[in-house]
């Protein structure tokens, strides 16, 4: 890329325009995404003002995101050197000692002070902002409702042209329902920060001169930070130091092995794949060890200004969707009930502003206003139950997918076994134990210098090799894709390479082979034969591994390449026992409709002769060979019924995952390894453990402090609790709102005055809401948890139109009593409404909260609790409150014997109904 600029007419010394030709000239050598930005930019254009034209090209190339290697600058092109952040720009082709002195740091690190200014200067390093969760902020949240702000609005002109007296109350009826959905909402929030510091993803920096673990979102830049396999990188960073360092960049570039790191200076125009020397936010560590610089963090970062372009966010979940869909079909609802009963009452010439005022209130009403709150309480009381069960939820809309999952995929080790792998025995070639094949194999892992692992460490803990001297000299880390690591060690004046690794992947490199005495022979001889004893220690559940050497002579350097004509010397034989009791777990999951699906790296006879140990007779089993040529149609249609997915390779997961999610399924992953990220992301539920490496608990949902499916057990029964409480709300909210509602606007057809004021309506709406903000405590029936439920806005539907009419037809009887009956008062009337209202609203709700009879189904005691305050509260209001602060007036106990009488027969109603509609719903 070049600029040429040259002037073309000067005005003297007045100010004038100075005209200048600008040309631009870049060459593409790859396919530009953009033909028509190609063209423009390809050919050598002439402009009157440069500025303008500068300012286009620098939007329009910010505007899209073209990576830099579709370009090559046919001349060296001055870029700035440092970013808006005042970071280095092209920092991976400066020195290092040249870098930190222009970060302002050493190779020691930050002092903890200068942290924590430039905490305050860069901010968090977090890709977008927190959530604010501060008080203020969570008590203006309650009042962005577009209906409650015209509410406040039409309520402040009331207060200036009408009534000031109602207007206040009004106002204070909101502040109350406001505050009351603040106070549940602060406590939720409180209690899940808490339980997100249990599981926070640390990075290991040095600070004044020492190492310290501190939360990724602290680091800043001119950190030092040291990296090992499993780390996610928490900024773009130059590399001072590295040893053996592979890192996968597939989230930023989409290359997909892991591509290898060292320290080093880079060309400035280097492409992100081929700056070697830097390391990158969004990626993580395969293999290996580095101490690097933090340059640049958060939105400054180039994976930073990626989602910062796309304004990526998590994707939506099947809870957030089904919240979305009611939500606006309640807005449907509101809309046309609102203008309908404003026209009436504006038709019967009752007062502009009253009957506005009316409407708008009857739309709060009709609104359930607590379903955010209502939902984030439940959830944050989920998420505590979840934590008693050892079970952080770091995203809570991924409870209501755990609920309503019906697929789990897990991997073996650790899941179905106890994760302690044992070392059984060292097998030669000839079937008998050779300590020279534990000897190798113990060297490899003791120099190795990749993640720890439960295999490297159970050998080096179960041989005793101490005394055999050895000295390492290289090392090719373990990667997904050899299924090897090798290590060079100079061991009695010998340069040999040892490898140890799955045994296909080892006996693919190996040429000869190496009996107990020493023997060297031609490994086709003997393929045969190894191959049978392989097969027979699989079938008895045992994990293979293949053990080589490799003499090297005078080489102290090895690399991929070096892993050919090696020689074989025999197997390491390992078993992870089975955990107890797993059998009857996996029958309590069907029994909730989860079936469980095992995806592993082993050999399809290691992983049958598990599923049979935990009770699955003749799985049935598909293996990564057989899936790389299956296409995705004939995957989709198999995918349902298979058991163990055996053999399969890392990037077979996330495919297995998205089949299983297309075949319609619910699906949780739980891993807890490097190479479990991607399909972590895919499902609609990512599981790990505590003791996962950060990349896997940083792509979670929900973390488990122990690795059990028996605490997954009791997740999904938490999971499903907490959804069933929180669709009581919805049925409670909707239906008695809704008929209401209806009550309402075909009483504005006949009433001459309106059926109740609008402070009226709000303190029916607030009352009712009391009993409502305790579902997330109440107890859930166990036929409610026995299956996986979904949002099913139809249901809710019908649902509303049954009990809601149900609800209307009591609230008629109510108006025929007052009216004909009782022959009352305009405010005898809303008086005797609003107690019927109050009262049958909150006792309904024990009826609607089960779907037995509500005798057989005891409530929570917080939600007893406030349903009969409510009551009692209700009742006294009209006898205790001043006659003018709510135009109440006493009623005749008569009224109250009849009310009693109307409650209990719409009661009645309503359970008769009920077992009518789940017995209709059944059969549809």
């Amino acid at each position: 890329m070049a600029f040429g600029i040259e002037p073309v007419a000067v005005c003297g010394s007045s100010p004038c325009l100075v005209q200048v030709r600008m040309t631009v000239g870049i060459s593409f050598v790859g396919p530009a995404p953009f033909s028509g930005l190609r063209d423009w930019l390809s050919s050598d254009k002439e402009h009157n003002d440069p500025v303008r034209e500068l300012s286009a090209f620098w939007r329009i190339w910010h505007a899209f995101i073209i990576p830099t290697s579709y370009f090559r600058a046919p001349g060296r092109f001055e870029v700035e050197s440092t970013s808006a952040d005042g970071t280095p720009q092209s920092f991976w082709s400066s020195k290092p000692n040249e870098l930190l002195g222009s970060l302002g740091t050493t190779a020691k690190g930050l002092t903890s002070d200068e942290a924590s200014r430039r905490l305050g200067t860069y901010g968090s390093n977090l890709l977008r902002p927190k959530r604010r969760s501060d008080a203020l902020t969570l008590l203006l949240h309650q009042f962005r409702s577009p209906i409650i702000i015209i509410l406040l609005i039409a309520a402040a002109i009331s207060f200036f042209l009408a009534d000031q007296a109602d207007a206040i109350i009004i106002l204070s009826i909101v502040l109350i329902s406001g505050l009351l959905g603040f106070w549940q909402e602060k406590g939720a929030a409180n209690a899940i920060a808490r339980l997100l510091e249990m599981v926070q993803i640390s990075a290991l920096v040095f600070r004044d001169g020492a190492p310290k673990s501190i939360p990724i979102e602290d680091v800043v830049p001119g950190d030092v930070i040291s990296l090992s396999a499993g780390d996610s990188i928490p900024g773009d960073c130059l590399i001072l130091e590295s040893k053996d360092l592979f890192v996968d960049e597939a989230a930023l570039t989409g290359e997909t092995y892991p591509v290898e790191k060292v320290e080093g200076v880079v060309e400035p125009e280097a492409s992100i794949g081929a700056r070697t020397n830097a390391l990158f936010t969004g990626t993580h560590v395969v293999s290996g060890t580095s101490t690097s610089v933090v340059v640049r963090t958060g939105k400054s970062t180039e994976f930073g200004k990626v989602s910062e372009r796309l304004r990526l966010r998590p994707p939506e979940t099947e809870f957030e969707r089904g919240v979305r869909r009611f939500g606006f079909f309640l807005m449907q609802i509101t809309l046309v009930l609102v203008v309908a009963i404003f026209a009436i009452n504006v038709y019967f010439n009752r007062p502009v502003l009253d009957s506005f005022l009316f409407s708008l209130a009857l739309a709060v009403g009709l609104t359930p206003q607590l379903l955010p709150a209502i939902i984030s309480i439940n959830l944050a009381h989920g998420a505590k139950r979840m934590a008693q069960s050892k079970v952080i939820v770091k995203r809570l809309a991924s409870i209501e997918n755990f609920g309503s999952m019906n697929m789990l995929c897990s991997d073996k080790t650790g899941t179905l076994t106890q994760g302690v792998v044992q070392v059984h025995s060292a097998v030669g070639i000839t079937g008998v134990e050779d300590e020279k094949v534990l000897m190798y194999a113990y060297l490899n892992s003791r120099f190795q210098s990749g993640f720890s692992n439960p295999i490297d460490e159970a050998i080096v803990r179960n041989a005793k090799f101490d005394s055999v001297k050895a000295t390492k000299l290289d090392e090719v880390p373990y990667d997904f894709i050899r299924k090897r690591l090798s290590v060079l060690i100079e061991k009695d004046g010998e340069h040999l390479m040892v490898t140890k690794g799955a045994y296909q992947s080892v006996v693919n490199v190996c040429s000869k082979v190496e009996d107990a005495d020493g023997v060297v022979m031609r490994l086709e001889g003997t393929r045969l034969g190894i191959q049978q004893r392989f097969v027979d220690l699989s079938r008895k559940g045992f994990r293979i591994l293949g053990v080589a050497k490799k003499d090297l002579g005078e080489e102290t350097k090895i690399t991929k390449d070096s892993e050919q004509d090696m020689v074989f010397l025999g197997f390491l034989v390992l078993y992870d026992p089975t955990k107890s009791g797993l059998s009857d777990t996996i029958r309590q999951l069907q029994s909730l409709g989860v079936s469980l699906k095992v995806i592993t790296g082993d050999n399809h006879m290691v992983a049958s002769s598990v599923m049979q140990e935990v009770g699955v007779r003749d799985p049935k089993i598909i293996t990564g060979p057989e899936l790389m040529n299956m296409s995705d149609e004939a995957m989709l249609e198999r995918v349902g019924a298979v058991d163990v997915f055996a053999e399969v390779e890392p990037n077979q997961k996330e495919r297995i995952i998205i089949a299983l999610k297309k075949a319609g399924n619910v699906v949780g992953y739980i891993g807890d390894g490097i190479n479990d990220a991607s399909a972590l992301h895919a499902a609609d539920v990512g599981i790990s453990v505590d003791s996962a490496v950060d990349v896997a608990k940083d792509a979670a949902d929900i973390v488990l402090l122990e690795k059990d499916l028996g605490v997954l057990l009791q997740g999904v029964r938490e999971g499903r609790s907490t959804f069933a409480n929180t669709l009581k709300y919805v049925f409670m909210a909707t239906s008695a709102n809704f008929g209401n509602m209806f009550s309402m606007a075909g009483a504005s057809l006949f009433l001459t005055f309106l059926p109740l004021l609008p402070k009226q309506v709000l303190l029916t709406n607030l009352m009712t809401d009391f009993p409502e903000t305790t579902i997330a405590n109440d107890s859930v029936d166990p036929e409610l948890v026995v299956k996986p439920r979904r949002w099913d806005i139809k249901f809710i539907r019908r649902f509303m139109l049954v009990f809601g009419l149900i609800s209307s037809v009591f609230d008629f009887v109510t108006f025929a009593v007052l009216l004909f009956v009782l022959g009352t008062t305009t405010n005898q009337f809303r008086t005797g409404w609003f107690l019927e209202s109050v009262v049958s609203a909150s006792v309904i709700v024990l009826v609607i909260r089960t779907r037995r009879p509500f005798f057989k189904s005891r409530p929570g005691k917080y939600l007893m609790t406030a349903t009969v305050a409510v009551i009692v509260t209700t009742l006294a209001l009209p006898y205790v409150l001043p006659t003018g602060l709510f135009d109440f007036e006493p009623l005749p106990t008569t009224f109250l014997l009849v009310m009693g009488l109307i409650v209990m027969l719409y009661v009645l109603a309503a359970e008769v109904a009920k077992r009518m509609f789940y017995q209709m719903s059944q059969n549809m």
